[in-house]
């Protein structure tokens, strides 16, 4: 059914375990699935319909519902997290956004939205040790890397002081020294070009990718996403690329689960927001799903 398959994509996206386990993602949906009754279901999906055209306050009544049957449920609690700051209610999404996390602290996706919620207003690391359940190693590489991510390199190196030397952290480190040093010889980081991508290993990534892209080598393309995504698990340009690789390939409910992941992850871009409604447009024609293709056609159109 129809609502099964979104409910498996939904908790697929919550679970949020390495890229490359994506078999052992679906198989933890189906786990998930066998727990709920078919009321939770129907409610479950009867959200994820009502985010899809933008009606928040319909789907946060659905998953209260939900939350009713489970309230011990970090899926539940992130999406209401989600959606509520989709809805403007922000003070009440932060609260929901920090539950999931008590519930699950390793989940990267988890804090992702939390640090999401916080970013454009403060990023204070003491508040955020407060708040968080920031015992747990996992979550404190995480929120390191996510910093890093962000181009916060002064809180992630206080963080990561604080944090034993492993592979990760001794990445995270080479990141931050990479780009602090292409800032010290005024380099252009928005420039994927000639000499200046070279001396920056995710400008590097970009223009790698870029040039697949452009030459339309889509299975080389999917496989060196794949590959960047597992380094760079929040850059949305990654996502786009690897959705397009899966279209090029016909592989289009993989194209669109990624695309989907991808806009999540994006903000202030409406140049990569409108190739992402591109891309979109044609998995779910590729799906035979006029319905949604028409309302990213829409969005694509209106510049929402």
């Amino acid at each position: 059914m129809k609502w099964v398959r979104l409910i498996k994509y939904f908790v697929f996206l919550c679970l949020w375990l390495p890229l490359p386990g994506i078999a052992q993602e679906e198989e933890s949906a189906e786990i998930f699935l066998e727990d709920y009754t078919d009321e939770f279901q129907e409610y479950f999906f009867e959200a994820l319909k009502q985010k899809g055209i933008e009606n928040y306050d319909k789907a946060i009544n659905a998953l209260l519902k939900c939350k009713e049957m489970d309230p011990e449920s970090p899926v539940v609690d992130h999406e209401l997290a989600k959606m509520y700051q989709l809805n403007n209610q922000m003070g009440i999404a932060q609260e929901f956004a920090l539950e999931a996390l008590r519930k699950q602290p390793a989940n990267l996706w988890y804090l992702n939205t939390y640090v999401s919620m916080i970013y454009y207003r403060s990023l204070d690391l003491d508040a955020m040790k407060r708040q968080l359940p920031y015992e747990h190693t996992e979550l404190r590489e995480n929120l390191a890397r996510i910093l890093v991510d962000k181009g916060e390199y002064d809180l992630a190196n206080s963080l990561l002081k604080d944090l034993q030397k492993n592979e990760l952290t001794r990445g995270l480190q080479a990141r931050i020294a990479d780009s602090l040093a292409m800032k010290d010889n005024n380099l252009d980081t928005e420039s994927v070009d000639g000499e200046k991508a070279k001396d920056n290993p995710y400008l590097e990534l970009v223009g790698e990718l870029q040039g697949l892209l452009d030459k339309g080598q889509y299975s080389q393309l999917e496989i060196r996403s794949t590959e960047v995504l597992e380094a760079y698990p929040l850059q949305p340009f990654f996502y786009f690329t690897k959705g397009v690789a899966l279209n090029g390939l016909g592989q289009f409910r993989s194209a669109e689960e990624y695309l989907l992941m991808g806009l999540d992850f994006l903000t202030n871009d409406e140049d990569l927001k409108n190739k992402f409604y591109k891309e979109l447009v044609l998995a779910y024609q590729g799906l035979g799903d006029t319905d949604k293709a028409n309302m990213y056609l829409s969005k694509l159109k209106n510049g929402s």
